[in-house]
């Protein structure tokens, strides 16, 4: 028997889904609770729930239903994902809010791989932490994605150090080489292919210590910011198409070159 606890956009409000194997196909016997305060409204495994019933039952709860994964169920509450953790800061004056990786969030990118140093950056009113796929571009590295439709996205890929060498644990990216080697082992990573007679600009920016290579791209609209630590190298990149790239090339370069790593 499997259970998902989803807490609904009223921090008194909760929906707990119990879900356990049922002979008859597409069916689960499940105990669906819905509480809001002191008030709790219980459906029970008497009754077989399929799609069709977890879905209404949530949908009385106020919860937003996504989508099935597997034998579980993806719910969001106030635009958030399960398993996701926010870590998106307040707005400032202008708008703009910063994201910091939690602590608690998952993701150790292999067995044996200390924790991921958190790392920041700032993004526009409008931008959120988007959905990450194994199958995406990058793979298991990928450890965030963020967008906004009408202005572009982003990811933070985190790729092992030991690529270029077994001793370096406690990386920099100067250790890893020059900026040219780094775009040119690591960019087509990010954009997919060979990134030679693409690279419009390079810049070297250091803050608090550490150095920070930062990296314009044309076909497609990319800026990327690289820097190392513990033993990982990490790749910031925010993308967009053409008229996203014309019309907030300056926000979006404002965020490639907020990034930062603690």
């Amino acid at each position: 028997m499997s259970s998902l606890a989803l807490f609904l956009p009223s921090s008194s409000s909760s929906l707990l889904l119990t879900k356990q194997a049922h002979p008859t196909k597409g069916r689960a016997a499940a105990v669906v609770r819905c509480r809001s305060g002191s008030h709790e409204q219980e459906r029970d495994g008497m009754a077989l729930l399929g799609r069709r019933d977890a879905l209404a039952s949530a949908a009385a709860c106020g919860a937003s239903v996504l989508g099935f994964a597997g034998d579980g169920l993806a719910v969001a509450g106030q635009g958030l994902l399960a398993g996701r953790i926010p870590g998106l800061s307040e707005p400032d004056k202008n708008g703009w809010r910063t994201y910091r990786r939690p602590d608690e969030k998952s993701g150790g990118h292999g067995v044996g791989w200390s924790p991921i140093i958190p790392y920041s950056f700032k993004v526009p009113g409008g931008w959120e932490e988007a959905p990450v796929s194994i199958a995406d571009l990058g793979g298991t590295e990928i450890d965030l994605r963020f967008g906004n439709p009408k202005e572009g996205r982003l990811s933070v890929i985190v790729a092992p150090t030991r690529r270029f060498a077994d001793d370096l644990e406690d990386a920099t990216i100067e250790k890893i080489g020059s900026p040219e080697k780094v775009i040119n082992a690591f960019g087509p990573e990010v954009i997919g292919e060979n990134v030679e007679g693409k690279v419009l600009a390079t810049a070297t920016a250091e803050y608090s210590g550490r150095t920070y290579y930062q990296f314009e791209l044309e076909p497609p609209h990319i800026f990327i910011t690289a820097t190392a630590a513990g033993n990982r190298l990490y790749l910031f990149s925010v993308t967009a198409n053409g008229l996203q790239w014309k019309r907030h090339y300056k926000d979006l370069k404002q965020i490639a070159e907020s990034f930062r790593v603690a």
